[in-house]
């Protein structure tokens, strides 16, 4: 599985003291809650330590940028007092983060980092000295270098720092979310290609992966809330009862009430029309060399409302590809006679998280 799209950088500017060794988190931001989840190593091997969900309140966090850091501080405060959050790998939200590939001839090439910063501004709306960016090496010949290059702005970098600080909380690591699920759901050393979609309260990410890498990212504002918006509009009920509705009918076609399957459709259909948008650009225009991208091997489905009933069977037989469930456990090794505090469902909405946590085992 690749590295951390952020290490380099990070690692380089923000050094963590080598005294240091504590228990390091991985925590998951999003607009609307904080998610955290702590691996612990035992003798059995690695199993589940302190984890949960902490809601954030409407204004704090838009689209992935921090508009008032003080309320921000004082939840991490919170969180680092209740549940002894110290140090941290960090999500970053695909909104804020540009990805492209770019080949470098070897021909000449003496620092790949500042080869890549001569033709930044070709390749994202930023110019060199406002931008952090680091890379992955996707492949490469005797000749050239294919990498994916990943870029985010300075200042927004720099707000998540000084929250962190201001928290006292260590940040060890940041990364894009879409990395960070990967290394969950998809077997180490894997390196086909997938579609990953993350399909969460009030949006749905969708990713590329390839060898490994991120290879595409984007944001639908899509998710179980908008579900639950439709199904109380239409039978005139109140938010909690259609998210009761939701769990426990979902897509079933025969269900006392047919009508809840025809809402919920013409919900899921939005999201399945992104899909299959980008599913078949994936599969139809050729990379910035003129190649065909690889298929798709699979969808795979995580996200705290991906358990729709009947949804993973509806997006395979729809568009006529795999579909499966996410299994987060794939890379903790001891899940053999282990049974983490955690069920299945919950665990879906964990991934980044997870993934976060897991690069403490890289190593190992």
């Amino acid at each position: 599985m690749s590295l951390n799209l952020f290490d380099r950088f990070f690692n380089r500017f923000f050094p963590a003291p080598s005294f240091i060794a504590m228990p390091t988190f991985g925590l998951d931001i999003g607009d609307e809650s904080l998610k955290f989840m702590e691996l612990v190593s035992e003798k059995n091997g690695i199993q589940v330590g302190r984890h949960g969900e902490r809601t954030v309140p409407p204004g704090i966090i838009e689209s992935g940028k921090i508009k008032n850091p003080k309320r921000m501080e004082e939840i991490l405060i919170k969180l680092r007092d209740e549940v002894g959050l110290k140090s941290v790998r960090v999500s970053l939200p695909e909104e804020q983060v540009y990805l492209f590939k770019l080949r470098l001839e070897k021909s000449g090439l003496v620092h790949i980092r500042e080869s890549i910063e001569l033709v930044l501004e070709e390749h994202v709306p930023l110019q060199a000295p406002e931008a952090i960016f680091d890379y992955e090496i996707i492949s490469e010949d005797a000749k050239s270098l294919e990498i994916q290059v990943a870029t985010i702005p300075k200042n927004v970098i720099e707000n998540y720092l000084s929250i962190f600080k201001n928290a006292r909380i260590l940040v060890q690591s940041f990364e894009l979310e879409a990395q960070a699920i990967c290394r969950s759901v998809v077997k180490k050393g894997d390196l086909e290609t997938y579609m990953i979609v993350d399909f969460g309260e009030k949006r749905t990410g969708i990713f590329i992966i390839s060898r490994g890498v991120a290879m595409f990212t984007s944001t639908l504002d899509v998710g179980g809330v908008m579900l639950n918006s439709m199904i109380a509009k239409n039978f005139k009920i109140s938010l909690e009862e259609a998210e009761k509705m939701k769990r426990k009918y979902g897509l079933e076609r025969n269900t006392p009430n047919k009508e809840l399957f025809s809402v919920l459709l013409n919900s899921v259909s939005i999201l399945r029309d992104e899909l299959v948008k980008h599913f078949l650009y994936w599969h139809t225009h050729k990379d910035e060399e003129g190649k065909n991208n690889p298929s798709i091997n699979k969808i795979i489905l995580c996200g705290g409302d991906s358990n729709l009933i009947g949804l993973v069977d509806y997006l395979s037989v729809s568009m006529k590809t795999r579909v499966e469930m996410a299994n987060v456990w794939i890379n903790i090794v001891n899940t053999e006679g282990y049974i983490p505090d955690i069920n299945f469902k919950q665990a879906l909405s964990f991934a980044a998280a997870l993934g976060l946590t897991l690069r403490n085992f890289e190593n190992d």
